[in-house]
């Protein structure tokens, strides 16, 4: 396993005192240098302390090969610095310049048809170029050597968003990076054939230069399962081979900033193996947009929560979201008024010391130019600026106030998150394309702060093991060395939830056989002999089944052909009795060792889950896990002092009242009553308290 980066996080300009970083993306190029001066007033204005440069700038620092203009960059860079703002400097990599395309157009991706992307947009390189990354590393060292030892740096930012638009490239470089990883990781070409099964469909290779990406192969057909899912990890490995040169590149000439590069973690997003390469970078940052609507807050603080997690609750950094709407949907909705200051509040929450967004001043050209920015096209007379404003204040209020320091509290319940399980249940021949690991963790986090808990979010390599309850929701793949955490966590006293598509299948998505839950089935004490897929394709079929306890399942229910003599059934399910269905256990509570566990044998949605939790938490034992009221997220950050802060983020429409614990710090949408006992939180409303 390799081993984690020192954590090292970017440190404040001479004379000053350590402060959350607010900030965003600055784009000074985009704009003529009169501006720039009141772009310095109003981030002073707002409180800003930090701004991204350069990001996209390669085209603008290198005019034409080996010809560099530093001149117009190091302005702006001291204007800022003379005025207190630090700079995260990027190292212009994300987008090559059209005289380098032009020139080596062999560097640009190829997708799995074999077309070539061609320039137009961003991100339009492969990550295996040996042509590219000897340009990409020449700007590098170019950058670093330039500003080494500028008292205005304070870290750098590694690209951007590796693998946004090029994170699978089919190209004959990525061919042969795919053939030499695939020898790194088994070592023969048997063993290579045993992890894929090539003994179905006669695909099996008798030498390493037979492996081939997993390029186009007629519509409807199937890929293998077994190269899709490697194909997806070495695609992750091969842009975090990338990231990790230009990393060192830069270290080897300024080995005093800490580095970092911008993951894109959300509760749907699994583009690359983000708590992979959590080990790469000296302090984690991640870029967040809001999903509109009614799980806006809830969705926010999963993904807060999982980025906590990759951190392994050291400070993180938020290095993007939006202050209202993006650009990118098909509807880009706005946000609600209160939610640029809730947001950004509820990430400071989940262990976040840095608030920036994309980006300081919106754009007047360009694909991005109508996505949302802290200086809006009205200008600073604007209800978007004046939220800026007052964000600003706040988080110096949080800061003097001393939460710097402090770190998201641990949760008594863990939900587990896997990004390799989301690979594998994306593949297109699987019970039902409807269910994916990645919906049931969100679910699971929604409906225990229903019940009054603010789960945290867990990796599967993390340290899910050392919380009073776990919930392995979905999580496709058990290997053998996570099945004997399971089994070592539940023996020693754990209380463990199962649900319906967890350990299916080993690391190589080989089914464990014998009956799903496979290497886990004497621990949950359910054997399950086949799955029912439900849905309205077909009229006639089943679109869902009722539990006998009120809950719904919907999309796919697992078929449990018997129960352990140790296992209790919670519920079942009520169907006609021709299906086979009615009275088969839904719901199942066992004992194993020291430990508990309920196995939950269908998809319940955040509803059914809710209905359902208080048998669950009851039968685990943690019946008390959760007393606070389930229309406020109720989050706190501890000090090593013992201070706690704590956040209540309303997640509804509707004004709640709740008591006030400690001195109110700050607060947003909220009235507090004269004696300031309690609080009303008006909707996207919060309030921060110290005790």
């Amino acid at each position: 396993m390799t081993q984690r980066r020192a954590y090292r996080w970017p440190q404040p300009l001479a004379g000053q005192q350590e402060r959350i970083w607010y900030g965003g993306d600055y784009n000074p190029d985009q704009w003529p240098e009169e501006v720039w001066d009141d772009d310095v007033r109003l981030m002073k204005k707002a409180g800003v302390n930090l701004v991204s440069v350069g990001i996209f700038s390669w085209a603008k620092i290198e005019t034409s090969e080996g010809v560099y203009d530093f001149d117009w960059l190091d302005r702006i860079i001291d204007k800022l610095g003379e005025a207190g703002i630090a700079v995260d400097l990027a190292s212009a990599t994300a987008s090559p310049p059209m005289w380098l395309t032009q020139a080596h157009p062999e560097v640009l991706w190829k997708d799995y048809r074999g077309d070539v992307c061609q320039p137009g947009a961003r991100q339009h390189w492969r990550p295996t170029s040996p042509v590219f990354r000897e340009y990409a590393l020449k700007l590098c060292r170019a950058m670093a050597e330039h500003y080494k030892g500028n008292p205005y740096v304070v870290a750098w930012h590694v690209s951007n968003e590796y693998g946004c638009h090029n994170r699978f490239d089919y190209s004959e470089d990525a061919e042969h990076a795919f053939q030499q990883w695939c020898e790194e990781r088994y070592g023969t070409i048997d063993a290579v054939n045993d992890a894929w099964g090539t003994a179905f469909w006669a695909q099996r290779m008798n030498d390493f230069s037979e492996i081939v990406p997993p390029r186009f192969i007629g519509d409807g057909n199937f890929m293998n399962p077994g190269k899709l899912l490697d194909f997806k990890r070495f695609s992750s490995d091969a842009l975090k081979a990338f990231y990790i040169a230009e990393r060192d590149a830069l270290a080897e000439i300024t080995p005093n900033l800490p580095l970092t590069t911008n993951f894109m973690v959300s509760a749907s997003g699994s583009v690359l193996d983000y708590d992979d390469w959590g080990d790469e970078v000296d302090f984690v940052s991640n870029d967040h947009y809001f999903i509109p609507g009614e799980a806006h807050l809830d969705e926010l603080a999963f993904s807060a929560s999982l980025v906590d997690g990759i951190a392994r609750k050291d400070p993180w950094f938020l290095m993007e979201h939006s202050t209202s709407a993006v650009n990118w949907r098909d509807i880009n909705y706005r946000k609600e008024p209160g939610q640029l200051v809730r947001d950004s509040l509820a990430h400071v929450a989940m262990g976040a010391d840095a608030v920036c967004y994309f980006q300081w001043r919106q754009s007047k050209a360009g694909a991005e130019k109508f996505h949302s920015a802290m200086v809006p096209h009205a200008g600073e007379d604007s209800a978007v600026f004046r939220d800026v404003c007052e964000l600003g204040a706040d988080l110096n209020k949080l800061s003097d106030e001393g939460i710097l320091g402090s770190r998201l509290a641990k949760s008594r319940v863990a939900v587990v998150f896997d990004y390799e399980s989301e690979w594998a249940t994306e593949h297109t021949a699987t019970p039902t394309q409807h269910v994916h690991h990645v919906d049931e963790p969100l679910a699971w986090f929604r409906a225990l702060a229903d019940q009054g808990v603010t789960a945290d979010v867990v990796p599967v390599r993390g340290a899910w093991d050392g919380y009073e309850m776990v919930v392995l929701p979905s999580v496709y793949l058990l290997s053998e060395e996570t099945t004997r955490r399971v089994r070592d966590y539940v023996v020693g006293g754990g209380r463990l939830v199962v649900t319906y598509y967890t350990g299916i299948s080993d690391e190589k998505d080989h089914v464990w056989l014998g009956g799903y839950p496979g290497s886990i089935r004497d621990v949950v004490g359910v054997r399950v002999e086949e799955f029912m897929p439900m849905g309205n394709d077909f009229t006639g079929v089943p679109d869902r089944l009722e539990l006998s306890n009120g809950a719904v399942a919907h999309d796919i229910a697992d078929v449990i052909g018997s129960v352990d003599e140790s296992a209790t059934v919670l519920a079942t399910f009520k169907d006609n009795p021709w299906t086979g269905m009615d009275g088969v256990p839904a719901i199942v509570a066992n004992t194993f060792g020291e430990g508990r566990s309920v196995y939950v044998g269908a998809r319940l949605g955040r509803e059914g889950l809710a209905l359902s939790l208080p048998e669950i938490l009851e039968s685990l034992g943690m019946a008390e896990a959760g007393g606070n009221d389930g229309r406020v997220l109720h989050v706190e950050r501890e000090g090593a002092d013992g201070s706690r802060f704590v956040f209540s983020l309303n997640r509804t429409h509707e004004t709640v009242r709740v008591p006030v614990e400690g001195e109110v710090v700050v607060s947003s949408f909220v009235d507090v009553d004269v004696d300031g006992e309690t609080a009303s939180i008006k909707p996207n409303g919060v309030i921060v308290t110290k005790k």
